[in-house]
């Protein structure tokens, strides 16, 4: 015994005990979940567990991502087995006009509400937020409903619910200036399980185009946030008010190539990361990497997903479930949709 304790201690120090977590996580499956999918192109997944061992993923589909055919989709799954797709709407709006879909979000609050946001519009500098909502795990579902002026939803990301109920949904802008194309971050926050919103921004003054965030909870209930950038680093900002102010944006060390990450706090105290581990180029979304921290700043990439010389692999969804398994999805050529399955052993 007293030599066990002396190489435990031993290991202590060359081996810190966030490290000695990170070596034990491992897949421990992963499927398509189209067998033979309804749509030429896919892309942008969102996944969540609607109850024990239930899960539902979104993605839109069509002839070519931003032509008017695309539209979304939903997936069930029954254990391992993935159902055939359903289309859940179009993007043909009030005006009669077709509109491509974008970038869907499913979201259940502690309330039992589920809620699929959604975009639509001609292009991510014009288009507008959209959500349905069920009450039966997505059984059934509402009509689309338009969200208020300036309000988008969860650009790409799902949105934390804190302890008091606050919804705080990460969201972004892509605009057009003189100076060019402009991106920004921002939060909406909903006090009232989704039926209101108010938009904060987050240093807007930034000299980084930053989109797409993730949000953390870290220690002492102070919150972090991970952006996409065009800046070839992955984004970060801190909130210490629950989220109604943010500090200035700064790099991260981890790189980024203009693609989409997501990010999650864990129950067993750490965050996850699922990134492109690469800087922008020819390709720069062939491999696909899991990063975990036990603070949000220290990130050491533990495992990879994808490492290919070509191919696309990108925009992944992660959440944690019920019995601590954490499942990613993720973009697979653009042909479908992968789902893998992670824990720690």
């Amino acid at each position: 015994m007293k030599l066990l304790t002396s190489v435990l201690f031993i290991l202590s120090i060359f081996f810190p005990v966030s490290l000695l977590a990170q070596m034990n996580l491992v897949k421990i499956s992963e499927i398509m979940v189209y067998d033979t999918p309804p749509f030429k192109e896919c892309h942008a997944s969102s996944i969540v567990e609607v109850s024990e061992n239930k899960f539902l993923i979104a993605a839109f589909g069509g002839s070519r991502e931003g032509k008017d055919d695309v539209s979304i989709w939903l997936s069930r799954s029954n254990g391992n087995q993935w159902e055939p797709p359903e289309l859940i709407d179009t993007g043909l709006a009030s005006d009669h006009e077709l509109y491509p879909c974008w970038n869907p979000v499913l979201f259940q609050s502690q309330s039992g509400i589920l809620s699929l946001f959604y975009k639509v519009g001609p292009s991510p500098r014009e288009w507008w937020g959209m959500v349905k909502t069920s009450d039966d795990q997505g059984k059934i579902w509402s009509n689309g409903v338009r969200l208020p002026q300036d309000i988008l939803g969860p650009i790409k990301n799902k949105p934390v619910q804190l302890s008091d109920g606050t919804i705080l949904s990460p969201s972004s802008t892509e605009t057009t200036t003189a100076e060019g194309l402009s991106w920004k971050a921002h939060i909406e926050k909903s006090t009232d399980d989704g039926k209101s919103w108010i938009k904060i921004s987050i240093d807007h003054q930034t000299p980084f185009d930053v989109i797409q965030p993730s949000i953390l909870v870290l220690e002492d209930q102070r919150l972090q946030i991970l952006c996409r950038s065009r800046n070839n680093s992955v984004m970060q900002a801190f909130s210490e008010d629950n989220g109604d102010s943010w500090s200035t944006i700064t790099r991260t060390d981890l790189p980024n190539p203009n693609s989409g990450t997501d990010a999650l706090t864990l129950s067993n105290g750490y965050h996850l990361l699922v990134y492109n581990p690469t800087v922008r180029g020819r390709n720069g979304r062939s491999k696909l990497s899991v990063a975990l921290s036990k603070t949000g700043n220290d990130w050491s990439e533990v495992l990879s997903l994808e490492n290919q010389k070509r191919g696309e692999f990108s925009y992944p969804a992660v959440v944690e479930s019920s019995n601590g398994e954490i499942h990613i999805s993720y973009t697979y050529n653009r042909k479908n949709i992968k789902h893998v399955v992670l824990e720690f052993k």
